[in-house]
């Protein structure tokens, strides 16, 4: 990659800084570092080995490094917020839970959720249910012992 081509690793750190933007998480935005940097090879002159071990080197380092921050300084979502609020509640089948058929809505409080059975079994309107987790945007119930 000769010296007058420094601008396609710009343009290619340019992408991945839009892509971070259109991402989950913090990814795409080391790789644009280390891109900037391999551009910054090239108008100096390096060869293309040299910026290419700058582009992994500084990406990988980079990464990793911001893995173990974000792993030391982010804490799981403490119990009893958000949707979690709900596990170990209690709550009523509006209408039948059958995972087969995926069909299913319990009220809980004043909200209605989809739901899924934790056994699989069929489980009745009007019956009365805990919440043991949330599996996506569905919770999870269980049958409470002579819940009808």
């Amino acid at each position: 990659m000769p010296i007058k081509f420094w601008w396609i690793w710009i343009a290619i750190a340019a992408v991945f800084a839009v892509g971070e933007i259109f991402t989950a998480g913090f990814f795409l935005f080391w790789f644009g570092i280390g891109a900037a940097v391999a551009g910054i090879l090239a108008l100096l002159g390096l060869g293309i080995g040299w910026q290419w071990a700058a582009f992994v080197i500084v990406s990988g380092v980079l990464f990793a490094v911001s893995r173990r921050f974000a792993e030391r300084f982010t804490k799981k979502q403490p119990p009893g917020i958000g949707a979690d609020r709900f596990i170990g509640k209690k709550g009523v089948v509006l209408e039948d839970i059958n995972n087969i058929e995926n069909t299913g809505r319990v009220r809980i409080d004043k909200e209605e959720w989809r739901a899924d059975s934790d056994t699989g079994e069929i489980i009745a309107a009007g019956t009365k249910v805990i919440v043991t987790k949330l599996d996506g945007t569905h919770i999870v119930v269980k049958v409470i012992k002579g819940g009808k």
